[in-house]
């Protein structure tokens, strides 16, 4: 797995943070968490661009990019209190969805077992399927929940003709067996899909769904609040995976596929701060951030902010007390990056 640097536009890293090589243990010994580009729009069923969100979250901001972010509200510095290292993009080839899956999985396993957090830039939301797959190969399955910030559940089932695709990551996960369905918690789920007999799929695997009339009737406070107590039941670390689209299109207009009436900026920044700083959050995921329709950067914008929002979280989360580390005292030397699961897409049978 060579460092592939940027697939799309310039090689440069989150806000000038590090580079490091997968290949080589020596430029990510220690590392706290690892950036990786996930650039791909191959699962996308309406408007596509994704491919190029990795290089629009990493260079949105109008400050240096010096690989330093202070908070002004957590009085902490993500990028530096962390060591934070960019290990670039995975090699994800838009027109091989079956290839593509099971090189990021690779790769987001081989950061688990190295002991750091990774950090992932979409891409659709496909990529949750290995990103989640990958944190779970490594802490256990069922042992990592999900906190799942989205418009829509992604959970279909055959789309185009393909088991494979953004609206149906999470029903693949919880086939796997990586993810339970009773630790699986979405919040902003709006709009007119899925139907009535995916929700039923959902009711029956004991998914919980905070549907934005419930996120207004009771407060995202309280949501997050009962989400997060679900979420650290029974599991050892929580994967957090955030849609874009979760935001209301007013807000974060750069995206495939945009549905009115979502979360403020704001709310999202909010959130992510509280579980990165509350939770033992170990693999995120940022995705469909789609340049060709943001407009003035504004989506990319809020993106990068999720992205440093949820490190300054986890960097006072370290500072108060040995809570932070989820990861190293669950490896204990757990095998070798397997390359790919039996049953993904791509993977030896």
């Amino acid at each position: 797995m060579v460092r592939y640097g940027a697939q799309y536009g310039p090689d440069v890293t989150f806000l000038g943070v590090d580079r490091c090589d997968l290949d080589d243990p020596a430029t990510w010994a220690g590392a706290d968490v690892v950036v990786l580009g996930a650039p791909f729009d191959g699962g996308t069923s309406h408007r596509p661009g994704t491919r190029f969100g990795p290089g629009a979250i990493r260079t949105a901001c109008y400050l240096p990019h010096d690989g330093s972010r202070p908070s002004l509200a957590l009085r902490v510095d993500g990028l530096r209190d962390l060591r934070v290292l960019d290990a670039g993009d995975v090699e994800m080839y838009s027109g091989d969805i079956e290839r593509a899956l099971p090189a990021l999985e690779a790769a987001v396993e081989k950061v688990v077992r190295g002991g750091a957090v990774p950090l992932v830039l979409g891409g659709d939301h496909s990529i949750a399927y290995p990103d989640a797959k990958g944190v779970a190969n490594v802490l256990g399955a069922g042992r990592v929940s999900m906190l799942h910030f989205d418009a829509h559940a992604d959970t279909g089932d055959i789309e185009f003709g393909s088991l494979w695709g953004h609206g149906q990551p999470m029903r693949r996960l919880l086939e796997s067996g990586a993810v339970r369905g009773d630790r699986f918690l979405q919040i902003g789920l709006r709009g007119y899909w899925p139907g009535p007999e995916t929700l039923d799929w959902m009711a029956a695997q004991g998914m919980r769904a905070y549907e934005m009339s419930e996120v207004v009737a009771r407060g995202l406070d309280a949501c997050l609040a009962e989400a997060s107590a679900l979420a650290t039941d029974d599991c050892d670390g929580v994967f957090l995976s955030v849609d874009i689209d979760v935001v209301d299109p007013g807000h974060a207009p750069g995206t495939g596929t945009p549905e009115p009436g979502g979360l403020s900026a704001r709310q999202l920044l909010d959130a992510v701060r509280r579980i990165c700083l509350e939770l033992p959050v170990v693999g995120i995921d940022v995705v469909e951030v789609s340049p060709p329709y943001d407009s003035a950067d504004v989506t990319a914008l809020l993106a990068s902010r999720v992205v440093l929002e949820a490190l300054s979280g986890m960097a006072l989360r370290r500072a108060d007390g040995p809570a932070w580390d989820p990861l190293r005292p669950l490896l204990d030397g757990r095998g070798e990056v397997s390359g790919g699961t039996p049953g993904a897409p791509g993977a030896p049978a």
